[in-house]
């Protein structure tokens, strides 16, 4: 296992000026962290895309820092003009920025559901022979480029267990899987080792993620929650704090083969850097 970070991590501290996502490669590395991921690329001003791919590249391998996967996002429902053909033309072009960047994997979002103006039948079966067409078509591409493509378990809509392993068999690509994000399950209320094990054979990437949780019926807790499909309540937290069970989805996907990156992936309310030095400790300790 190569313990990762994603910059999503260092979002706080991006947003503040204190870091750029450039200098996260340093922190991560100095962090102990053996792997950085990129959670879309912010280019400074005068700068390409294409150069500053390049830039981070060369930065990480300064660093001593591996590059663990490059997440974009997507909707092939609700995008520029409907036309998820135009969707599918952009993300082979973010291909192509994985190839610069230096990562053998690309994440892409699906969907996030039909937009409030469709009318008609809008569920996640008439959704699914089209984004797997476009998913296919993706894939595809990429395949050619040494690029891995994979979905994630979020967004509500393309989120739950069985919705994403019906996307993944619908594909029916060996150059695509999922980004398993052992949290996310919570935001659907489906329980996350069950979810896990459901999944655990189509792994291409892992985030490990915590949650504080509160049922429905309990009071709103107030700033920093947000509220689950079912109407429970969530908050980020420190890996190993909340009630995600970690270690037993780790025990789960060590078991399936998977010995890949394992990236913490932090969005809780106490300090970024304090809570992935904690996180890290966790998951060294968890997976050994």
């Amino acid at each position: 296992m190569k313990a990762g970070v994603s910059t999503y991590s260092f979002s706080r501290l991006m947003k503040q000026g204190i870091l750029t996502q450039f200098e996260t490669i340093g922190k991560a590395a100095e962090m102990g962290f053996d792997v950085i991921e990129f959670s879309n690329l912010f280019v400074p001003d005068g700068l390409s895309k294409e150069s500053y791919a390049k830039n981070v590249r060369l930065e990480c391998e300064r660093r001593g820092i591996g590059i663990g996967n490059y997440t974009i996002g997507a909707d092939f429902l609700d995008c520029e003009g409907s036309d998820w053909k135009k969707e599918v033309e952009r993300l082979k072009a973010e291909v192509d920025i994985a190839v610069i960047l230096g990562s053998t994997g690309m994440r892409h979002d699906a969907t996030k559901g039909y937009p409030s103006s469709k009318k008609g039948a809008t569920g996640f079966d008439n959704a699914l022979p089209l984004l797997i067409e476009a998913c296919r078509e993706v894939t595809e591409y990429a395949a050619g480029k040494g690029i891995r493509t994979m979905v994630e378990n979020h967004g509500f809509f393309c989120q739950d267990s069985i919705r994403v392993e019906s996307l993944i068999n619908g594909v029916d690509h060996e150059n695509f899987g999922v980004l398993l994000d052992i949290g996310n399950f919570l935001c659907v209320d489906e329980d996350p080792p069950i979810a896990v094990g459901r999944l655990a054979r189509h792994i291409s990437h892992v985030h490990v993620k915590d949650f504080h949780y509160k049922k429905g019926d309990e009071p709103d807790p107030g700033k920093g929650w947000f509220r689950t499909r079912g109407g429970s309540y969530l908050r980020g937290s420190v890996l190993g704090h909340g009630q995600v069970p970690v270690k037993q989805c780790l025990d789960i996907i060590k078991r399936s083969g998977y010995d890949g990156v394992v990236s913490i992936e932090f969005e809780g309310m106490e300090d970024p850097l304090e809570a992935l030095e904690i996180g890290l400790e966790n998951l060294k300790k968890y997976w050994a």
